[in-house]
């Protein structure tokens, strides 16, 4: 790293998990800073003031006249660009980014830097994730995975290692411009923090920063919105549920078998797949259309595929009683993440039990209703915005309103037959009954499991 001391004063603002792994990063760059929060008491307050003990942070309103007076600010993700505080500073012309352009900063500055795979998407994006980085590590590559999932962005800088891959937000993309992956990929998109964007136009705009500068782009053939701005000597691969053709990665049927394939040639047979669902599939192939990029061998990229079980609270199986699977997709906090788990285990249940609803974040429901009429028997909603969800198709589905989760699983076992499913997955954030979706996740598991014993 670059050691060289700095006395240009650089301003941290947000002391969450970002905001103190920049403090690190800053430390050990021997360059100075100071750190405010708008919060009396932010979550890493008390790691902060011991590892910073000579650094007291700024808690409280924003100090505006500081920070024009920086020469750069580090603005942790969920700080929006557009508090005035921040829209002062950018009028100013000052140096304002986040993480994810310091870590692209510190690897130009390198002689030798690993490539990045960069992956971002309204769903699935942590489970993409998570796949590509044990294909890498099952063919033996160093691999060092974080950013939205994991470990924050900068601490990946202090290990050794032959690729790097990424999950990256919205917020995170925001202010990012150099990171030139080697392959980058916008897995999808629908609606999600309409609380922080004036439109679906305004967040399609940040994920596509992702493809700044990347030498190879994946893109989803199921949703334009996904597609990039090409440019010319950019290599494009595609992936999708539906027969692939050159440079796509897709379905075949091979003598009644569903086949993942690459262009024209079969790989392996779908029910291969530990995971189930529609959803699933597409986030295999857009995994193996990743590793292809970086020169991954398919072979072991098969081999990781046989057996990989997907994420905790991502379409996650609990149980089965009586014929009733129980699914845990606590991570489905979006609609487009809903919509994706009902469409996708539509196929495999009779019927489904959707249990839905919490803190929607000025979410539009409606895309919801097509798949809420063609394959739910049994809504039930909890939470702030559950009489939302729930008014989006009226009478026309069977709709129950529980008081807590735990009565919610009360009611779908009562209500569930042999061969359907009971699906949690809320199209909504966790924190007005929860502290988090995990949190949410595990008391579903909980509840599942007392019917069990």
């Amino acid at each position: 790293m670059n050691l060289i001391a700095s006395s240009k004063l650089i301003v941290i603002v947000g002391l969450g998990v970002t905001g103190l792994s920049a403090a690190r990063y800053l430390r050990k760059t021997n360059r100075r800073f100071t750190l405010m929060d708008s919060r009396e008491h932010p979550p890493e307050l008390s790691a902060f003031q011991r590892e910073f003990a000579d650094t007291p942070p700024r808690l409280g309103e924003l100090d505006a006249e500081l920070l024009l007076q920086a020469e750069q600010i580090i603005v942790s993700p969920g700080i929006s660009l557009k508090t005035p505080a921040m829209q002062q500073a950018l009028a100013a012309g000052i140096d304002v980014l986040g993480d994810v352009e310091l870590f692209a900063r510190e690897l130009r500055a390198r002689e030798r830097s690993a490539p990045v795979v960069a992956i971002t998407g309204s769903n699935a994006k942590s489970t993409v994730t998570t796949l590509v980085g044990r294909m890498c590590a099952d063919e033996g590559r160093k691999t060092a995975v974080g950013g939205n999932i994991g470990r924050p962005i900068l601490e990946l800088l202090d290990e050794p290692a032959d690729i790097y891959v990424v999950e990256l937000s919205s917020f995170q993309l925001e202010t990012t411009s150099s990171l030139q992956p080697a392959v980058a990929t916008v897995l999808n998109i629908s609606a999600d923090h309409m609380d922080r964007y004036d439109s679906l136009v305004d967040y399609h705009r940040a994920k596509q920063r992702i493809y700044f500068g990347a030498a190879t782009v994946v893109a989803n053939r199921a949703d334009p919105l996904t597609q990039p701005p090409l440019a010319r000597g950019i290599t494009c691969l595609t992936f999708g549920v539906d027969q692939p053709d050159r440079n796509g990665f897709g379905v075949l049927n091979r003598q009644g078998r569903a086949m993942l394939a690459h262009e024209f040639k079969p790989l392996m047979a779908v029910e291969e797949l530990p995971v189930k669902g529609a959803h699933n599939i597409a986030n295999a192939l857009a995994a193996l259309a990743l590793g292809y990029a970086v020169g991954l061998s398919m072979e072991s990229m098969l081999g990781t595929l046989k057996s990989f079980r997907g994420l905790p609270h991502r379409c996650q199986w609990v149980a089965a009683i009586d014929g009733v699977d129980f699914i845990n997709d606590s991570k489905a906090t979006n609609v487009g993440a809903t919509l994706a788990a009902v469409s996708g285990f539509a196929r495999d249940y009779s019927s489904i039990i959707l249990i839905a609803g919490g803190e929607g974040k000025g979410a539009d429901f409606s895309p919801l209703q097509p798949a809420l009429l063609h394959s739910v028997s049994l809504l039930i909603v909890i939470g702030r915005d559950g009489p939302t969800i729930a008014a989006v198709v009226g009478e026309r589905v069977l709709t129950e309103y529980a008081e807590t989760l735990e009565q919610a699983v009360i009611i779908a076992r009562a209500r569930a037959a042999a061969g359907s499913v009971v699906l949690l997955s809320p199209a909504c954030a966790s924190l007005d009954m929860f502290h988090n979706y995990e949190d949410r996740g595990e008391r579903f598991i909980a509840a599942v499991k007392r019917m069990v014993a």
